[in-house]
């Protein structure tokens, strides 16, 4: 094996993890959890941060990207795409995030990139498509309350909360087998309408859309509303799913690179 094909075959698939914006005193700053970015290793990709893009340089930034990670966020999609006024203006919100991962998603699912969404990211994919979210998932009748409990460290906010039924016949119980098992729940948003195009894959006690997958998409596509990557490697439903988001993006890597070979 020549020295290039060796570089070529052990290159880490890339994969971009949208940044969040955040004020810290006067000065605004790109930030992007670790969690997320170890999430990603553990599935095998080379974490890319993208700050934020212009219309014209989606398609340029996806050009060098072999997937696609939309992370968790303490903001909430501004519920003017989806057609309401905001319900609380105490939640935060992240206006320059909407504005460019909304024509991202669009793109990603048009050029078959692998895409796996937590949280935030789920809503904002449903969001993108089409869809609609409760913006206080709590005050909804027939809902549980799905937010963490307030004032309790990170490892009880994050600890199990209630069962999920994953779906038969779906991306999740091709990776997952049609399993009910334990997630985390720290969300007060959640899909209301889901979007046209979108296959539900798991579901909470409550009904609620707990996972759901782009149906017609020519690449992997898997977005979950629990945070996965909490602990990821100690998870065993973590580490199957985010394995099959890196074997997917080791693909599209494959057929990438073999495009630009000729």
């Amino acid at each position: 094996m020549s020295s290039a094909t060796s570089a070529t075959a052990a290159r880490k698939p890339v994969v971009l993890v949208p940044a969040c914006n955040r004020m810290l005193g006067e000065h605004p700053f790109h930030i992007a959890g670790k969690k997320y970015l170890d999430a990603v290793r553990l599935a095998g990709g080379q974490p890319l941060i993208v700050p934020s893009a212009e219309a014209d340089e989606i398609d340029a930034l996806l050009d060098l990207a072999d997937g696609v990670l939309l992370t968790g966020s303490p903001s909430n999609v501004h519920p003017s795409h989806f057609g309401e006024d905001v319900l609380d203006p105490s939640l935060p919100l992240d206006p320059l995030r909407d504005s460019w991962t909304l024509p991202l998603i669009r793109r990603v699912i048009a050029r078959g990139i692998p895409l796996f969404g937590i949280c935030r990211g789920t809503q904002e994919t449903n969001v993108a498509l089409g869809g609609s979210l409760h913006q206080a998932v709590h005050a909804v009748e027939g809902h549980a309350d799905h937010r963490a409990p307030d004032g309790q460290p990170a490892a009880t906010q994050y600890g199990p909360a209630h069962p999920v039924h994953v779906q038969p016949g779906g991306v999740l119980a091709a990776v997952l087998g049609d399993a009910t098992f334990d997630v985390n729940s720290v969300h007060g948003q959640a899909v209301s309408r889901l979007a046209d195009g979108l296959r539900v894959e798991a579901r909470a006690p409550d009904g609620l859309v707990e996972a759901f997958s782009v149906a017609d998409s020519a690449g992997f596509s898997l977005c979950v509303q629990w945070h996965p990557e909490w602990l990821a490697a100690s998870n065993p439903q973590s580490v199957a799913m985010l394995t099959a988001f890196g074997d997917a993006c080791r693909r599209h890597q494959q057929a990438r690179l073999a495009s630009q070979n000729g």
